[in-house]
């Protein structure tokens, strides 16, 4: 039936006739509208097992729609390594290299590897967030960018490797030497989230999946680099951007054995969806099925360390705690739960230390280079 059928039923001169109200009587900004359509509408697959059961057919049948949710992915290509850069620092050599990840994509990465090795060493893959790679690798050319580094901790990528880690920072697909048309607004660095995100869902595909699929072909070159890479002992390690990819990127790759997840995790209705992010952070229709919780509880017995800046505006740590304590009950109902841990420090949108060595040595054992 038309809506004109439908104002002919209700009567058109009783609605043309109906006294007009005030702008103040009824609600008429989308603050409000998507307020409500959010609030009245809960993510259907919520994590709420009792049994091992329940858990193992909730994890497979929403591992299912998260991985459909991340999208397409390339076509895998056979694994192809350019070696362009090396430098050599008081305890690590730093290579610069370009992976294949698809036909016509190298990604950029910076591979550190310590000097002492005893043997293959775990490797952590580093994701860095919004002020792309340069300040993680610890490269500044100012004060102001050493003291954004240093007040951050950004350059946790140098920090594991200086502690015996071997580790590979990519440029993430979109920024510095990667990236295509500029982000608008964007002065001071090249960005490319907002060409990353419209092309990416007009392909079927989303930034958050084609960031995690390079991540997975430098998992692919890790496992091959036999006497520096133990290949059982991969994990993620991202801030920000970063720490988003570093939730998603263990749901579809099982051979991430730990993730730690910096400024990023809290719930999407706290933070994602009211308070303003690059586009890029938006997984399409996630908030249908879950909470950022139920997406870490999907590769869950595995280690997670979440850390949060209590002080972080736009990653709300009440959302986190909240998270946090679903995800302790989940990995209590797995029998593992010194697998889940969290560092919320005393600080704002940033990375911290406080607690990485310490999770990786109890999860990974301590590097047999220190």
């Amino acid at each position: 039936m038309s809506f004109l059928g439908n104002d002919r039923d209700l009567g058109i001169a009783g609605v043309l006739n109906a006294e007009e109200p005030t702008a103040a009587k009824v609600p008429h900004q989308i603050n409000g509208s998507f307020a409500h359509l959010a609030d009245s509408s809960k993510p259907a697959m919520r994590w709420q097992a009792e049994t091992l059961a329940q858990h193992q057919q909730w994890q497979q049948d929403l591992r299912q729609v998260v991985v459909d949710l991340l999208g397409k992915m390339p076509e895998r290509v056979p694994l192809q390594v350019k070696w362009a850069e090396e430098k050599k620092f008081e305890t690590f050599t730093r290579h610069k290299i370009y992976v294949r990840t698809e036909a016509a994509y190298w990604a950029p990465v910076y591979y550190f590897v310590p000097h002492q090795r005893a043997a293959p060493l775990p490797a952590i893959v580093c994701l860095h967030g919004h002020s792309g790679i340069v300040p993680y690798i610890g490269e500044a050319k100012t004060e102001k960018e050493e003291a954004k580094i240093r007040d951050g901790q950004l350059d946790y990528a140098v920090y594991l490797a200086k502690n015996g880690y071997v580790t590979a920072a990519i440029n993430v697909r979109g920024w510095n030497e990667t990236s295509g048309n500029q982000d608008s607004g964007v002065k001071n660095l090249r960005r490319s989230c907002t060409q990353m995100t419209m092309d990416s869902l007009l392909l079927g595909m989303t930034p958050q999946g084609l960031r995690c699929w390079d991540a997975m072909r430098v998992i692919d070159f890790l496992q091959s680099r036999e006497g520096e890479v133990d290949p059982e002992k991969i994990g993620v390690a991202g801030l920000s951007g970063g720490g988003t990819l570093s939730m998603y990127l263990p749901v579809l790759d099982d051979r991430v054995k730990l993730a730690m997840i910096g400024g990023a995790f809290s719930t999407y209705r706290s933070s994602i969806f009211p308070i303003r992010h690059c586009i890029c952070n938006c997984l399409p229709r996630i908030m249908q099925y879950a909470e950022m919780d139920d997406v870490v509880a999907l590769y869950a017995p595995r280690p997670v360390l979440l850390i949060n800046g209590v002080k972080d505006p736009i990653f709300p740590i009440d959302g986190a705690r909240e998270g946090f304590d679903t995800l302790q009950q989940v990995y209590t109902l797995l029998g593992k739960p010194d697998n889940i841990a969290a560092d919320f420090f005393d600080g704002g949108h940033a990375w911290s230390n406080n607690k990485t060595l310490e999770f990786l040595g109890q999860h990974f054992g301590a590097p047999t280079s220190r």
